[in-house]
């Protein structure tokens, strides 16, 4: 176990370089290797759903080593909850998306996967990074591959599409960058000592306004990469145009990185700058939700569909963050979970019928569900997850969503739910126009339904969307530490130890030691009944 996280992350880069020195024209050989190294990536994963101890709230499975000594950076990995659940989640994803695309790709086999797997490589290395400089060597790391992919084995407008994601990317990332010279600069002159440690950053106490301008700064890193509004036009064109394993990836597990990048690190890092612009993510977050969800209506290509639902997803899952209380976070983390799940399938079924018909034109298919029925069955079941239908997995996400929004205000949770409605509306409409009818195009008369390779990257999204519906009770337990360690920085008046004071209580010198001085700094807010004014109480007073 001692380099348990190295042997993740550095499994499909193994698999990579093998595949630069296997011939090019035998590509079944590539395809099989491509296979089994993500395949084999996934597998090394699952023990870590065993091995993390969710009763400890401290960074698990921990590496260090030096790596440039002379500005302090480290090889310093860890994982908490949050980054177990999301680095099995893109294992799983990582080895879907290689196996899905067996016949999809015929042109360049050996750089196709060779990227799919350093883009592997790079993910993993961006969810277990604990050295700030190492999280953006590796958050830099996955924009190469992701442009090739898009705009070499892309449709129609893959050049302008690629190069619109890599310039949207690259600008946020170096206003990100600056962001953290000024934190690693403060820290040095606070502390006397040059490191990039995240978890010595997150218990820094930085100046209110100095904390205003990295958290500005880190915003336009991590909403373009969710994508926020209005930082979200180069996704639905990402999306159209990417390979199907792209879009897979991109929106299962690259999204991602900005939600991850806020609950790491804007959020316990930044507490007072969080709380600051909490009305401006607010906002911006619920025009997402509403434009995201009206524009999915108005889509004519299925896959531009799916991609602007997924705008208005995220933005649920950022309301859900910013409502800033533990059910809040909690479901804006499980729903990201979801999202991958849910979101992550329907862009298979797209690119199955896509391989078959080479069109996304809605106005092309109906009927379907009599053409190819197993197919139908497997997309009813990832519209409802998507739509968030109760014993599914998306029900489970927008419940603790809604719940904690309802807390820290009802006009957001009214927009919340409008925008549930509308997602039901627009993913409905499109299973009705897709699935339902007369098969009027003649066409799609000898569609082959799904075979045992495609139901094969279907089966474990389809165990986890039951899974997480009917029994969420690991996956929120193995959150519990990583939630409380945000909320104890940046809503310290739902933290355990503050109840355990009472109205106005001093904290004993047990307290303080156990905990840390730096959660003791605010008074706990008392009730008129002389209670102190915790968890729900608090906000809803």
């Amino acid at each position: 176990m001692t380099h348990y996280l190295s042997l993740i992350l550095f499994t499909p880069l193994v698999g990579a370089c093998l595949l630069l020195v296997t011939p090019r024209e035998k590509e079944d050989a590539i395809r099989w290797i491509a296979n089994i190294f993500a395949g084999a990536g996934f597998a090394i994963s699952i023990p870590l759903w065993y091995w993390f101890n969710p009763q400890n709230a401290d960074f698990q499975l921990v590496e260090r080593a030096p790596w440039i000594p002379s500005i302090g950076a480290e090889y310093f990995l860890g994982v908490d909850g949050l980054s177990t659940l999301l680095i099995l989640l893109t294992t799983l994803i990582g080895f879907i998306a290689v196996l899905s695309s067996w016949t999809a790709i015929t042109e360049r086999v050996k750089e196709y996967y060779t990227f799919l797997l350093v883009l592997q490589t790079g993910m993993l290395g961006a969810f277990m990074s604990l050295d700030f400089l190492l999280f953006f060597l590796f958050w830099e790391v996955m924009l190469v591959p992701m442009y090739f992919l898009i705009g070499i084995w892309g449709s129609a407008n893959r050049l302008y599409s690629a190069i619109k994601f890599f310039l949207y990317t690259l600008v946020g990332s170096v206003i990100m960058l600056l962001g953290i010279l000024a934190l690693y600069f403060y820290a040095h002159s606070v502390t006397g000592v040059y490191s990039f440690d995240v978890t010595a950053f997150q218990q820094l106490n930085l100046p209110v306004n100095l904390q205003w301008w990295i958290f500005l700064a880190f915003f336009l890193g991590f909403a373009v990469k969710v994508p926020m509004f209005p930082f979200h036009t180069w996704l639905p064109d990402a999306h159209t145009d990417a390979p199907t394993a792209g879009s897979v990836i991109l929106a299962a597990v690259m999204l991602k990185m900005g939600t991850y990048g806020f609950l790491r690190f804007s959020l316990p890092i930044l507490p007072d700058g969080t709380r600051a612009f909490v009305p401006l993510m607010a906002v911006l977050s619920i025009v997402g939700i509403v434009y995201g969800a009206l524009v999915a209506l108005a889509q004519k290509d299925w896959k531009r569909l799916v991609a602007y639902s997924s705008v208005s997803h995220m933005a649920m899952i950022m309301l859900g963050m910013f409502a800033l209380n533990p059910v809040g976070i909690t479901g804006s983390i499980v729903q990201q979970l979801n999202h991958g799940i849910s979101t992550g399938a329907l862009f298979l079924l797209v690119g199955v019928v896509y391989e078959r018909r080479h069109t996304r034109e809605i106005a092309e298919y109906g009927g379907l569900s009599k053409i190819m029925p197993v197919y139908a069955a497997i997309f009813l079941i990832m519209t409802m997850s998507s739509i968030g239908l109760p014993a599914l997995n998306g029900f489970i996400g927008e419940l603790l969503i809604l719940q904690g929004v309802f807390v820290a205000s009802r006009m957001w949770a009214l927009f919340a739910g409008s925008g549930v409605v509308l997602g039901a509306a627009y993913m409905l409409y499109l299973y009705q126009r897709t699935m339902f009818g007369k098969v009027e195009n003649p066409k799609n008369l000898h569609l082959l339904d799904i075979s045992h390779r495609e139901f094969a990257t279907f089966a474990p999204l389809l165990v986890l969307a039951v899974w997480i519906g009917l029994y969420p009770a690991p996956f929120l337990r193995r959150l519990d530490g990583s939630v409380q360690r945000i909320v104890a920085r940046v809503s310290p008046q739902y933290s355990p130890t503050y109840a355990a004071l009472g109205c106005g209580g001093a904290p004993t010198p047990q307290m303080i030691a156990a905990n840390g001085a730096a959660r003791f700094l605010q008074s706990v807010p008392c009730g008129p009944d002389g209670r102190p004014l915790v968890a729900a109480e608090s906000a809803a007073r």
